[in-house]
């Protein structure tokens, strides 16, 4: 989970960040649902990466047993580029920062994350942004 986060957040680089997946990885969350496969999660990453190119996370918590790590943190950063909805409308930059308490559960199997859930608060997200009631 420390070599995601630092590829994903530190360096922004999706491509480095896809090596640590399965080739038939899952990804939950609450915004997308089920994610599957390496180029479904890269495209994932990708569009939160662009939608808050200023991110970083703040660790709270890390935990790791037998084939699963657990790290809380807190996701911050600015939405400067368009961001896609649940309900798969697109709406432009708020230009409005976050700051969202969240959650990751991976599964590891044989090195490469196998199932990875994500979990943050979907109104919090959206009430910082003004799309949704304030939090």
């Amino acid at each position: 989970m420390d070599q995601l986060t630092t590829a994903m957040v530190e360096e922004r680089n999706v491509q480095s960040a896809m090596g640590f997946y399965a080739d038939d990885a899952v990804i939950v969350t609450p915004d997308a649902g089920e994610v599957r496969g390496r180029e479904g999660i890269a495209d994932y990453w990708r569009h939160l990466i662009d939608a808050f190119p200023d991110s970083h996370y703040e660790p709270i918590s890390k935990h790791e047993a037998g084939n699963a790590a657990i790290d809380e943190g807190w996701l911050e950063g600015t939405n400067t580029a368009p961001l896609s909805l649940p309900t798969g409308e697109t709406v432009p930059a708020t230009g409005r920062p976050i700051k969202v308490r969240s959650c990751d559960v991976a599964t590891v199997e044989n090195g490469k994350i196998k199932e990875h859930h994500l979990y943050f608060d979907q109104m919090e997200f959206l009430g910082q942004l003004g799309l949704g009631p304030e939090s």
